[in-house]
C-alpha cells in the first residue's frame, strides 16, 4: 500500500500536521511505502515564492489585503467563479506535482492543504489517477476552497466544521470528526517536577506561556510588561530576533526567553494558560495538553473564524484590548477553580488523536491490521 502525505509550505501549520501523520504512520505502518511532500517544491519558481513568501508578507506588513482577500474568496456567490480561477491557476503551475502523482500511482493522497487537494482531484476527475483522497482541513472553520469533487474523505476538527461541510453539500459519511493531526508529544504526561527544574521555574507559581507562532507577531513586549510582577512568564520569540533580543536585555525577573524551539510540549506541560495566535495546529495542541488558550493577534479569515467556533464551546478568549490582558490573567490566577472549570469543558472536546483515527480507518479499509 502506497501512501502519499502532502502539503503546502504556506505557514507552517500546514506541514506540522502533514509531519505529524507521516511519523504517526510511519512508526504505526511500516508496511506501507509512505512519502511526504511539499506540493510547492513541485511547482514553478514564481509560483512557489508567491504562495511561500506571499502569506507571511500580507501577515506582516498588509493584514487588511488578507482580510480582504480571505472574504472574496469566501462569497458563497463567487463560488464558481473563485473555484474556475484557481483551478485554472493550478493547472499553469503545478504540471510537475500532477506528472509526480500519476506517476506514483499512490492507494491513497493524504493532503493537509487545499492546493494539492485541489490537484489531486482533478486528476482523478479527469481519470488520470485511481488514488482515494484524504483531505485534512487545518482549521476549525472551513473555506470554500477546501472543498473539492471527487475527494473521497474529509477530516474535520470539530463538529460545526462537520456542519460546514455539509451547507456545502458534502456527503455526511465521507465527513470524519477525528481533530486535527498533532504530533504526539502533546499527548504525552510529562514529569512537572523535573521540567520545574530544566527550566528554573518555582512549581507553585501561576505560570504564563507566550507563543504567537513562527513569527513572533503581536504585542509581545507589552503583554509581557503586564505580567511579569504577576506571575512566571515563557516567551518564545521563535524567529523574531529583535524580540528576544530585545527581551533579554530587559532582563525581567520571572521571565524566560527562548527563541526558536522544538521542545514547546514541555512549556506547555509546566504552564497555567497560554498566549498565542488561534492557528488551527496551536489550538489543538494547547488543548491536547490541557492549556486555556487566550488569543491575540487573531489574523483576519481562518483565525477569526477558530475564535468564533470556539466561542460557541465556551473556550479560548479573544483579547482585543492588550491592556485588559493583566486583569483577565490576575481573574484566573485568583480563581482556580474557574480556571479549572474550562479545562475540564477542553477535556472534554480535545481530540489528540486524529493521526491514530485516520490510520486505522485506511488499514482496516485496506483489509489490513489496525494501526
Amino acid at each position: 500500500m502506497k501512501i502519499i502525505i502532502t502539503y503546502a509550505s504556506a505557514g507552517t501549520g500546514h506541514r506540522r500536521a502533514a509531519e505529524a501523520l507521516y511519523n504517526y504512520f510511519k512508526e504505526n505502518c511500516p508496511a506501507a511505502d509512505l512519502k511526504i511532500i511539499d506540493a510547492l517544491e513541485k511547482t514553478n519558481f514564481l509560483f512557489k515564492n508567491l504562495y511561500s513568501y506571499g502569506y507571511p508578507f500580507l501577515v506582516n506588513h498588509a493584514l487588511w489585503l488578507w482580510g480582504f482577500i480571505f472574504w472574496i474568496t469566501s462569497l458563497g456567490r463567487l463560488k464558481a467563479v473563485n473555484g474556475i480561477s484557481a483551478s485554472f491557476v493550478n493547472r499553469l503551475n503545478t504540471k510537475k506535482f500532477s506528472d509526480f502523482l500519476i506517476k506514483e500511482d499512490a492507494s491513497f493522497i493524504i493532503s493537509t492543504h487545499f492546493l494539492p487537494s485541489e490537484v489531486s482531484a482533478y486528476l482523478k476527475k479527469s481519470q488520470r489517477i485511481k488514488s482515494k483522497l484524504i483531505t485534512v482541513i487545518t482549521d476549525f472553520g472551513v473555506h470554500p476552497f477546501w472543498v473539492s469533487e471527487g475527494t473521497d474523505m474529509y477530516i474535520v476538527a470539530s463538529d460545526p466544521s462537520k456542519e460546514q461541510l455539509l451547507l456545502e453539500g458534502i456527503e455526511e459519511n465521507i465527513i470524519k470528526d477525528f481533530g486535527i493531526p498533532i504530533d504526539a508529544k502533546f499527548s504525552k504526561q510529562y514529569e512537572k517536577a523535573l521540567l520545574y527544574e530544566k527550566f528554573g521555574l518555582e512549581p507553585n507559581k501561576f505560570t504564563v506561556l507566550i507563543s504567537t507562532g513562527s513569527f513572533g507577531i503581536g504585542q509581545i513586549e507589552k503583554t509581557v510588561d503586564l505580567l511579569y510582577k504577576e506571575a512566571q512568564v515563557l516567551v518564545v520569540c521563535a524567529n523574531n530576533k529583535a524580540l528576544y533580543a530585545s527581551l533579554k536585555n530587559r532582563n525581567y525577573p520571572q521571565i524566560k526567553v527562548f527563541g526558536f524551539i522544538d521542545n514547546i510540549q514541555e512549556l506547555m506541560a509546566v504552564s497555567d494558560i497560554i498566549i498565542t495566535k488561534p492557528g488551527g495546529l496551536t489550538i489543538s495542541e494547547s488543548l491536547s495538553m490541557d492549556l486555556l488558550p487566550i488569543f491575540i493577534t487573531a489574523i483576519p479569515g481562518q483565525e477569526t473564524e477558530n475564535v468564533r467556533i470556539l466561542a460557541r464551546k465556551s473556550i479560548g478568549i479573544n483579547v482585543r484590548d492588550i491592556a485588559l490582558i493583566k486583569d483577565i490573567i490576575l481573574d484566573f490566577r485568583e480563581h482556580p477553580d474557574k480556571l479549572e472549570s474550562i479545562k475540564e469543558r477542553i477535556r472534554r472536546i480535545k481530540k489528540p488523536f486524529a493521526a491514530r483515527e485516520l490510520c486505522n480507518v485506511i488499514c482496516q479499509g485496506s483489509g489490513r491490521a489496525a494501526c
